[in-house]
């Protein structure tokens, strides 16, 4: 395992006012914030459920990606801000410092939001719905570490955030 180091989120979130759901990982994985974007390991199969549950093309380009999730009016961001972290390993997560989730929230009329994995769950639940009010969904991650989830059955467990997104 890489050694633990502090990181701090480079990545402004995706949101426009016209945002009804909000989407929260736990932290960019060196990866992602390699090529400067959410989700950004190609074994990552987050645009690939996006992709399917919109009926949708697989987004190629940042920008695509971006414009997938505004058309439908999914913002992204993550729960943490800060954190230390060995790598992409969430259950290293050391000393977590939330982001402003609430000013997020008051940005677009947000009433969903979901969790990509277990840890951005109970990092959310602990660190932002004290503060914000808004109980989040949790669902699986994407993550290629979460290899027991077969696409199809992340695709199927992504429905209620295309219910919400559509509103």
């Amino acid at each position: 395992m890489p050694e633990a180091g502090r990181v701090v989120h480079p990545l402004a979130p995706i949101i426009d006012s016209e945002c009804r759901v909000l989407v929260l990982g736990t932290m960019p994985s060196p990866k992602s914030r390699e090529v400067g974007f959410y989700y950004g390991n190609p074994q990552n199969r987050f645009w690939r459920v996006m992709a399917a549950i919109f009926d949708e093309p697989l987004p190629q380009t940042n920008e695509e990606r971006r414009a997938l999730c505004l058309r439908h009016h999914v913002a992204l961001s993550d729960v943490l801000k800060s954190c230390t972290i060995a790598g992409a390993s969430d259950s290293s997560i050391q000393d977590p410092v939330p982001n402003d989730i609430a000013a997020l929230l008051a940005q677009a009329p947000i009433d969903s939001v979901f969790c990509t994995g277990t840890t951005a769950t109970r990092l959310y639940q602990r660190l932002v719905e004290p503060v914000c009010g808004v109980a989040a969904v949790g669902l699986p991650s994407t993550s290629p570490a979460n290899a027991r989830m077969r696409l199809d059955d992340l695709i199927r467990a992504y429905e209620p955030l295309r219910r919400a997104a559509e509103g």
